[in-house]
C-alpha cells in the first residue's frame, strides 16, 4: 500500500460526516434552531479526526517528506495551497465552536454563524479532498523510492496507534481543570 492509501480512506469518512453537515444545515434552515450536541461532535469530529489525524499525517508525514524534494512548481503551489486550506479549515472550525458556545447559552444571534460556518465546511472538504485525491496525492508520490513509501505508511501507522491516547490525556487534562476550578470556587 502507498502512504497516501490511509489518506484517501480517511477521506471517505470525512466525505460521509460532510453529508452530514449538509444535511443538518438544511434541517436548520427549515426549523431555525441549532443542536448544540450535535455541533459539539462536528467540531469534534472535524478537530480530532479530520484535522488532527488526518492532516496531521499529511502535514507532519508526507509534507515533511515533500519538502526535503525538488518539487515542480506546480506541486509546491498545490501543497502550499493544501497547507493554507487546513489553517483556513481550523479557523472555521473554532469559529463554529465559538458560535456553538455563545448559541448554548442562548445567544440566538449566534445562529446564523453557525450556519455560516456549517456551509462554508460542507463546500470546503469536497472540493479540498478532489484536490488531494485527483491532483495531487498519486502524481507527488513519484518523488519517493520504495523504501520511503513503506517508511512513511509506517510512520502514518505509528501516528494513529497514539492518536487516542492523546485525544483522552486531553480530555482528562481539561476535566481537572475544569474540577479545580470548581474546587476553588
Amino acid at each position: 500500500m502507498l502512504p497516501i492509501g490511509p489518506l484517501m480512506i480517511e477521506h471517505r469518512l470525512i466525505e460521509r460526516m460532510i453529508s452530514i453537515i449538509a444535511k443538518e444545515l438544511d434541517r436548520m434552515k427549515t426549523s431555525i434552531q441549532s443542536d448544540p450536541n450535535f455541533i459539539d461532535t462536528i467540531v469534534d469530529f472535524i478537530r480530532t479526526y479530520a484535522d488532527h489525524c488526518h492532516h496531521g499525517k499529511e502535514e507532519n508525514i508526507l509534507f515533511r517528506e515533500l519538502k526535503k524534494k525538488d518539487l515542480s512548481a506546480e506541486h509546491k503551489s498545490i501543497m502550499d495551497e493544501l497547507i493554507e486550506e487546513h489553517i483556513w479549515g481550523r479557523k472555521t472550525t473554532g469559529r463554529l465552536a465559538e458560535a456553538n458556545n455563545q448559541y448554548s447559552k442562548d445567544d440566538i444571534e449566534a445562529l446564523p454563524i453557525i450556519m455560516e460556518c456549517m456551509s462554508l465546511l460542507s463546500d470546503f472538504y469536497p472540493k479540498h479532498i478532489e484536490k488531494e485525491d485527483k491532483h495531487f496525492f498519486l502524481p507527488v508520490m513519484s518523488y519517493f523510492n520504495q523504501e520511503e513509501k513503506d517508511s512513511m505508511l509506517e510512520e502514518g501507522f505509528l501516528f494513529d496507534q497514539t492518536l487516542i491516547h492523546e485525544k483522552y490525556k486531553e480530555v482528562i487534562n481539561l476535566a481537572e481543570g475544569s474540577q479545580s476550578m470548581k474546587d476553588s470556587s
